[in-house]
């Protein structure tokens, strides 16, 4: 093949390279088991930093997931707090498990602790979508899944 893809059919060794130095490329061989083989003239350089871009711009990371805890009682400051830290963790394309841990007494209002995960979920309506609603996980645990949009 030609520098700009054409095809040149069959040539001899030696006249592929006096074409390759005569057009200041490389020759390539591309298909090395072919017969005859296929051979390729291209900028190298070139061609391996295009395909080292390529590769670099591949990178994907794998989803995590990350953990929050909040309580029954907890103050609205440090919800505020905590629902920042949330959105940080949604942005960056992580899974947010949210929990609340009730204590003694606190496990006879599980539908009050259930209504609070809900109204801390609607603080992400806009970047997450609840995966889990909220749901009880053993005594005394409310959880719920939060995944980015």
């Amino acid at each position: 093949m030609g520098s700009e893809g054409d095809q040149l059919g069959i040539v001899s060794r030696d006249e592929a390279l006096k074409l390759a130095q005569e057009k200041e490329l490389d020759l390539v061989e591309v298909a090395p088991n072919a017969d005859p083989p296929v051979c390729k003239l291209l900028d190298y350089g070139k061609f391996k930093y295009r395909q080292k871009k390529k590769k670099h711009g591949q990178k994907h990371r794998r989803t995590r997931l990350k953990g929050m805890k909040i309580g029954l009682n907890t103050g609205i400051h440090d919800l505020d707090f905590k629902a920042a830290r949330v959105r940080e963790f949604l942005q960056e394309h992580d899974k947010v498990e949210v929990f609340m841990q009730l204590r003694a007494r606190q496990k006879a209002h599980g539908d009050l602790a259930v209504e609070h995960m809900n109204e801390f979920a609607a603080r992400f309506e806009d970047i997450a979508k609840v995966e889990r609603g909220p749901q009880r996980s053993g005594p005394g645990r409310v959880t719920i899944l939060l995944t980015p949009k």
